[in-house]
């Protein structure tokens, strides 16, 4: 899940409550390891990682310090007797794609001509050129997780350049029974009309069928082969221009929409609240425990929840104002709402995630190659 925050005060306000349990993800396509963001949860996290990549998942376990962690060595399958595995019948994930035309996959078939360690190939999303698991051996989620005890889960993601939307309308039917909160999911910008194509528009239909909303959603640009942008990274990957080929979506649970009948424990009514927290949505988190205040009452401090989400939504570098001043200054009007905010504002939610991005930018090659059409337009600005 893109642009989750590595840490927040209210959700390790969550996770430290007695009356919040264990923590449930599943991560499809675990490469780099669990999002950090899940480790505020600590011994309550209870994980499983799936990957192909055998040298990253043994990797992955070797460096592990949480015992609820655990990572799988395997592709992640579809169920032979699933309608979508008849439908794609013979045709591969996605329809129309560009891939083959977008500067990218050059410079990865240039790459591959030299001596990449196992490590460069991961870092590069070369993943088919790896030690692989044995494809003859897919794990089905819906046998698997069971088969570990699992009956109630928190997050799922799925991020495997492949069968994406196969092995979510695998699980369906489970999305339900689990009681998952959130997907995360890859989606594409290209394909057709077809409902099992690995597009947004089929998933974000499929979605919104189990009773989910959108609430956020990246892009993600990629060159053409003939006239390539520079890469936003150290590595070839996504563009500074260039079309909208991918990006990630996270779908919530929305137990506060008037047209939906959404029964959640207050211990998953905090879990989700966490999780928006987590995505940078203290609005929406906010939203769940004013909503269900009464509901949650017997489970967290909702007015000291509230004040840590407000400052959340608020400047770092100043003292925050509580939750109650906060929604006062809206009401009256207050000039902090207007034009973004006080100049040169960074908002503690999305901002912490912002100076990461804008970090990485600065060492990314792109912004090195741009640095002197910079300081020419600076000095044509006369700045």
């Amino acid at each position: 899940m893109e642009g989750l925050l590595p840490s927040s005060g209210f959700a390790a306000m969550v996770a430290a409550t007695p009356a919040v349990g264990r923590f449930g993800v599943v991560d499809v396509g675990c490469s780099s390891g669990i999002d950090a963001a899940w480790r505020g949860f600590g011994e309550k996290l209870v994980a499983f990682g799936f990957d192909p990549n055998v040298a990253e998942v043994e990797r992955l376990a070797a460096a592990e310090t949480l015992p609820g962690v655990r990572y799988v060595a395997g592709f992640v399958g579809v169920p032979e007797d699933l309608p979508f595995t008849q439908a794609r019948a013979g045709r591969g994930p996605w329809s129309r794609s560009p891939m083959d035309r977008l500067s990218v996959m050059r410079s990865l078939e240039l790459m591959k001509r030299g001596a990449l360690s196992q490590e460069e190939k991961t870092q590069a999303n070369l993943w088919a050129d790896t030690r692989l698991a044995d494809p003859e051996k897919p794990v089905l989620l819906r046998e698997f997780l069971p088969a570990q005890g699992v009956d109630d889960l928190d997050v799922l993601k799925i991020d495997i350049d492949s069968m994406d939307m196969g092995v979510l309308q695998s699980v369906g039917a489970q999305l339900a029974d689990w009681r998952v909160l959130a997907v995360g999911l890859e989606v594409n910008y290209f394909g057709s009309d077809d409902d099992s194509d690995h597009t947004l528009h089929a998933m974000d239909r499929f979605m919104r069928a189990q009773g989910f909303d959108l609430y956020d959603l990246t892009v993600r640009r990629y060159s053409h082969s003939a006239l390539p942008a520079a890469y936003v990274g150290a590595l070839p990957g996504q563009s500074v221009f260039g079309r909208p080929v991918q990006g990630d979506a996270l779908y919530l649970r929305d137990p506060c929409a008037a047209e939906v009948s959404l029964a959640l424990s207050p211990e998953k009514l905090a879990k989700l609240a966490a999780i928006a927290s987590l995505a940078g949505l203290p609005d929406f988190a906010a939203e769940i425990l004013v909503k269900h205040r009464a509901a949650l009452a017997g489970v967290l401090d909702v007015e000291r929840g509230l004040d840590l989400l407000a400052a959340q939504a608020q400047p770092v570098g100043r003292a925050p104002l509580s939750y109650r001043e906060y929604m006062a200054a809206f009401e009256r009007g207050d000039g902090m709402f207007l034009n973004g905010g006080p100049a040169g504002a960074v908002v503690g939610g999305s901002g912490v995630d912002l100076q990461r991005r804008l970090a990485a930018m600065e060492a990314s090659t792109s912004w090195k190659i741009t640095a002197p059409l910079r300081w020419v337009m600076g000095k044509i600005r006369g700045t």
